[in-house]
């Protein structure tokens, strides 16, 4: 099963229950299917960038969790039909695209820089010829 992000905005005229009600929703949309749920972010009322169905605002949700093909099409499925949100987009995230942070000890991150080479003395230049 692959990892997704689903980040969906909601109008902000509907109620917080409705909210609650609509993402208790989708995270039985994902059960039923066979995926898990490992996040839910309510990220709250946020100004939109540009109008969407004739709103300014918008409550944003981010649903994180893992599921196959099906699992977002049925999850996409059901916020197309849903009233009460406006946009929505799915991102799927690739383990292997994280970068890996080194780990090093603590006392190496913090230690000055190497000491720089010796710079070649200036009686070693060549001279030009005229």
């Amino acid at each position: 099963m692959a990892k997704y992000e689903m980040m969906f905005i909601a109008r902000t005229d509907v109620p917080e229950e409705e909210i609650d009600k609509l993402t208790a929703q989708m995270d039985g949309v994902v059960s039923g299917a066979g995926g898990k749920t490992e996040k839910i972010d309510k990220m709250g009322r946020r100004r939109l960038a540009y109008r969407v169905k004739k709103q300014r605002e918008g409550f944003y949700i981010l649903f994180i969790f893992e599921g196959n093909g099906d699992t977002v099409r049925e999850f996409e499925r059901r916020l197309k039909v849903t009233d009460a949100v406006i946009k929505y987009q799915t991102v799927r995230i690739d383990e292997r695209a994280k970068p890996e942070v080194e780990k090093k000890p603590s006392s190496e991150r913090h230690a000055a820089p190497p000491p720089a080479a010796p710079e070649a003395q200036s009686g070693t230049e060549t001279a030009s010829q005229s």
